[in-house]
């Protein structure tokens, strides 16, 4: 922060030091200089760089309100007393003052102050992601960003993400279309390996006028290796796990009238119980069953992978033929109690696990229908590269 600090120091109240009476008599002026790295007046302050710092002084008093309701803004002073910076992330769009009090070695004191206006939502970007910060994944799981905003500067914005892994695999960014960037290995994470993302888009001009505002730091943890394949010729599913077969499931894949998509999919979210609705995926009034048990998100369009307690009993599926409407069935109990096949699964599955669909007569899911870039030739991959 204090090298931006440095490039962002101004004059005008934004930088005073001198509190003398009498005429600015050098023995009453104080050396200490202040630098507000917001300049006063000014209305594209950032989030993340906003603060304070002093030369030739320490601070003593920094106070930073939300100018109108006088709301107080936590921060800090550094150990050494030469900077100053709020404890959180100010909000874009919303209007600031600073007030700060200095004193060089002689006990001379200095002011500075500044009122000014964050970045705002229409002139700024924020790239939702994920896996978020601490989390453990399965293999499969890619870095995916979702702008708020169409990015043009495509090389710019790419370039200020960095993803790495402590397995040393090369990772690569696509972009699938202007708003979506998504990050990932030419195979598979190794498991066990560490990867951090490092954002760094603050004042990273996406498009014309529009600037990036996050600076953070992300890692997770690529868990055990689990890839489960589901045959949809023999109705069954391995689930190897480290590259041992640990179970064979009994599956229902869709129905010859609604098949079941082919190809790599990758768990994007995991739900106890969840409802589906027909009408939500263009099937008209099919079904609308309000607790799905054991429900694992496969592709944006709506395939999961699930547990099924409506099954006809007398004739359970499982194992014989596709029933389903596209996704993958289980057998289960209402309630998602007891100890069934879908609730094994959930229970022993993780956000970025990939579920294998093989020998299915629908075609392969598109790379960009959830979380399925590894659909995807490398060197296809490669080519949707802006850096």
């Amino acid at each position: 922060m204090v090298g931006a600090l440095t490039l962002t120091a101004c004059g005008g109240s934004a930088n005073a030091k001198d509190d003398a009476k009498g005429g600015g008599d050098s023995a009453k002026t104080s050396v200490a200089k202040i630098a507000i790295s917001a300049k006063d007046g000014s209305t594209g302050a950032s989030i993340n760089k906003t603060g304070v710092k002093v030369s030739d002084g320490k601070l003593t008093d920094v106070k930073m309100t939300v100018a109108g309701s006088g709301q107080a803004v936590p921060g800090s002073i550094s150990s050494d007393g030469k900077v100053w910076k709020p404890k959180e992330q100010l909000e874009r769009g919303t209007k600031y003052q600073i007030s700060a009090t200095a004193q060089d070695t002689k006990g001379r004191t200095a002011a500075a102050n500044s009122i000014f206006t964050t970045v705002t939502s229409a002139n700024s970007f924020i790239g939702t992601y994920t896996p978020d910060n601490g989390t453990t994944v399965g293999v499969g799981m890619p870095v995916s960003f979702n702008f708020d905003k169409a990015i043009t500067n495509r090389k710019d914005v790419q370039s200020h993400i960095t993803v790495t892994s402590s397995s040393g695999q090369k990772v690569v960014g696509h972009w699938f279309g202007s708003q979506r960037l998504d990050f990932r290995p030419e195979e598979y994470w190794k498991a066990g390996s560490k990867v951090t993302m490092k954002i760094d888009l603050d004042g990273v001009e996406g498009t014309n006028g529009v600037y990036g505002v996050q600076k953070k730091t992300v890692t997770f943890t690529v868990g055990r290796s689990q890839v489960s394949t589901v045959d949809v010729n023999t109705q069954t599913m391995t689930v190897v796990r480290d590259g041992k077969t640990v179970k064979t499931v009994p599956i229902s894949a869709g129905s010859p009238e609604h098949t079941t998509y082919n190809g790599q999919m990758v768990i994007s979210e995991k739900f106890v119980q969840t409802r589906m609705n027909s009408r939500t995926v263009g099937l008209g009034g099919e079904y609308d069953i309000p607790d799905v048990p054991h429900a694992m998100r496969l592709t944006t369009s709506g395939t999961f992978i699930h547990g099924n307690y409506w099954y006809n009993k007398g004739n359970p599926p499982f194992g014989r033929q596709g029933t389903s409407h596209g996704c993958v069935g289980l057998a289960d109990v209402q309630g998602a109690g007891g100890s069934t096949p879908a609730k094994w699964f959930y229970d022993n599955s993780l956000i970025g696990d990939v579920v294998v669909v093989k020998n299915s007569p629908d075609k392969t899911v598109a790379p960009d229908n959830g979380l399925n870039g590894w659909n995807m030739a490398w060197s296809q991959w490669i080519a949707g590269s802006a850096s």
